[in-house]
């Protein structure tokens, strides 16, 4: 697949369309938050169960972007485990909420079929981490079909192997080191959640705009060389499914408005309508050297607003610190996005993002400012 397919084959994706890209890359950011998270502990927990050369990476078609292009869900393995040259597939499942009566797992994830019966998939790993209890367990698809019967999921709308309570939580176990692992991962999913309010704030702005149109016969302005303008046209483009036609021409003009006295809310406003762009199209030489400075120089910024000792951002006194920090989580999280697309398709030589919210100075400190904000 050439890039430009990459790029643009999502809005071919009816699991796309039904949302804008911005929302299906939340929703598929939650796993990969988990999955990073995880992997490190995964690693040592591989090299206490087997002997020799042991080696667990992130798999899967989202093992490098976090998502895919093309919409719905990978049917690659998550982690490839290499055990003495022999390649073991890891599922990995965890758990949000306490008291299941079921645990579920993928038919395609679990067996395949010859002659028409059910055969659990040879050198394959289930590893799942049951988060309120921070307790784990690893089984093969075999014990998953000894253990359960077929029934309908509804959340999946579909079928799957369902393990029974009783049977499933008696080979849970302990491990300390998953407690600070799952401590992280619900913080960074709160964050997510918290930056990506910033969405609605913008719909909310909009829609009042809209209505006073109306309601107090009040116009709404859309004017050349303003950055305000140029966003709120991106914004309803980006909710209506369109692609301007001289798109890279859009965001070449785009990056003009990136500037030393540059603030939060700008930079926001800048960074969304850039990832709305970027993501849409194929890059020049020159346009790619352009993004890679720009970027690079976005991300130093940001973090320059950074209090250390409160946990938040803040580039303006007239704006709440709160609202500061929303914005500047919202384009971080972006810029991380572009970072890793722009190395996995340009091949530009930025430092890899590990593990997502990497950038973000101290995240548990920012997470305690959230919410001792009690407005979130």
């Amino acid at each position: 697949m050439n890039k430009l397919d990459a790029k643009t084959i999502y809005a071919q994706s009816s699991d796309i369309k039904s949302r804008t890209y911005l929302e299906y890359r939340k929703d598929m950011k939650k796993k990969a938050i988990a999955e990073l998270e995880v992997l490190g502990w995964l690693k040592r927990k591989f090299k206490q169960i087997y002997q020799g050369k042991v080696r667990v990476y992130k798999s899967g078609g989202d093992r490098f972007l976090w998502f895919l292009r093309r919409g719905g869900i990978s049917r690659e393995a998550d982690f490839i485990a290499e055990v003495n040259d022999i390649n073991i597939e890891i599922e990995f499942q965890y758990a949000e909420k306490e008291n299941l009566d079921f645990y579920d797992f993928k038919i395609s994830k679990v067996s395949k079929k010859i002659k028409n019966k059910r055969k659990p998939i040879e050198n394959k790993l289930f590893v799942y981490v049951n988060k309120p209890s921070k307790k784990f367990s690893i089984f093969s698809p075999q014990w998953i079909m000894e253990n359960s019967k077929i029934g309908e999921v509804a959340a999946w709308r579909s079928p799957a192997y369902r393990v029974p309570k009783e049977k499933f939580e008696k080979i849970l176990k302990d491990d300390k080191d998953l407690e600070n692992i799952c401590k992280i991962i619900d913080i960074k999913n709160y964050i997510l959640n918290f930056q990506h309010s910033l969405l609605d704030d913008y719909k909310e702005q909009l829609s009042s705009s809209l209505q006073a149109v109306i309601d107090e016969e009040k116009i709404i302005k859309i004017i050349p060389k303003d950055l305000e303008s140029f966003f709120k046209v991106c914004f309803i483009l980006d909710n209506i499914n369109k692609i301007p036609k001289n798109i890279n021409m859009w965001l070449i003009y785009l990056l003009t408005f990136v500037n030393e006295n540059i603030k939060l809310d700008d930079i926001s406003k800048i960074i969304y309508s850039l990832d709305f762009l970027y993501m849409k199209t194929d890059l020049k030489s020159n346009e790619l050297d352009e993004v890679k400075n720009k970027v690079g120089f976005l991300l130093e910024k940001i973090l320059s607003f950074y209090k250390h000792k409160e946990g938040c951002f803040v580039s303006s006194l007239r704006e709440s610190p709160l609202n500061e920090t929303k914005r500047a989580l919202f384009s971080i999280n972006l810029l991380e996005d572009l970072i890793q697309d722009s190395i996995f398709y340009y091949n530009i030589k930025f430092p890899p993002i590990k593990k997502i919210y990497q950038s973000v100075p101290y995240i548990s400190k920012t997470y305690n400012f959230i919410k001792s904000s009690g407005l979130f």
